[in-house]
């Protein structure tokens, strides 16, 4: 009987180890199925990050392509916005050096041409406001005519005089004596006398004309030089700018003087004081 015992005892101990062991060698196998699951996983993400990582590389290199491109094209542009400048400056100093020895004559009535030439009124103008001039040989008038007004056409004032003169040194003699004589008349009346510039000259002069009336108010002996070029004397010193920037940079630089008055404050009053009339731009 004891004998059966054991022989059941140890058949059932086989059968628990045998089921044990069956247990366990599921279990191994789910894990590592699992675990080819999650290799499979991790090859699939690394798969993926290396195709990531190729676009991305693509990607910048494109982006360097156009980058690149840019510049080169930023480069072009600057280069043509030179080249455009450089032609526009040329052709502006040939247009105003082909109106070199002109002179403009402001401020006449039209109907005088009615009773007279119009290089019998230049003369006449001569004589009245130079009267030491006219007595000296000056060259012939190549020809002398009114002239629709370059600004603003449909503006109703006076077309200006032409005259155009064969020698430059006739009309720079001409011109300074006007200036040291400040007032030029016709008849009495207050003309004016100025040098022919091309349209893109006289704009760029033109700029200048409310900043000319403050230092002349101030006595600063103010002059436009060619083509656009503003001079001024400023403490004994002749100063000399090409744009207002560079003026209101010179200005700001300024302390102000005892009397609470800047150079600032005067350019600064002139730049804001936009009502001018059309003419000045021939001053």
């Amino acid at each position: 009987m004891l004998k059966m015992r054991q022989d059941i005892g140890n058949k059932l101990e086989a059968t628990e180890m045998d089921n044990l062991q069956e247990t366990l060698s599921k279990e191994i196998q789910d894990i590592k199925r699992k675990q080819e699951e999650m290799q499979n996983t991790i090859t699939e993400i690394k798969n993926s990050l290396e195709a990531a990582n190729s676009r991305l590389q693509e990607a910048e290199e494109r982006i360097s392509e156009v980058e690149d491109r840019l510049v080169e094209i930023m480069d072009a542009e600057q280069k043509r916005e030179k080249r455009l400048k450089t032609n526009e400056e040329s052709l502006r100093e040939l247009w105003d050096n082909v109106k070199r020895t002109n002179i403009h004559i402001i401020g006449v009535p039209e109907e005088e041409e009615r009773e007279k030439k119009t290089e019998k009124i230049f003369q006449e103008i001569i004589a009245e406001n130079f009267p030491n001039m006219g007595k000296e040989p000056l060259t012939q008038i190549q020809e002398a005519q009114r002239v629709p007004y370059k600004i603003n056409p449909r503006m109703n004032t006076l077309r200006h005089i032409l005259v155009k003169l064969t020698k430059i040194k006739d009309k720079e003699k001409i011109l300074k004596a006007a200036r040291e004589k400040k007032q030029v008349t016709y008849k009495g009346t207050p003309i004016r006398l100025s040098a022919d510039f091309s349209a893109d000259t006289l704009q760029a002069r033109g700029e200048w004309h409310d900043i000319l009336n403050v230092m002349k108010g101030k006595n600063l002996q103010p002059r436009l030089l060619y083509p656009a070029r503003l001079s001024f004397r400023f403490e004994g010193e002749i100063k000399t700018f090409t744009d207002k920037q560079k003026l209101r940079e010179f200005s700001n630089s300024l302390t102000t003087n005892t009397k609470g008055t800047s150079l600032g404050r005067k350019e600064k009053t002139a730049t804001g004081n936009k009502n001018t009339t059309n003419d000045k731009a021939y001053q």
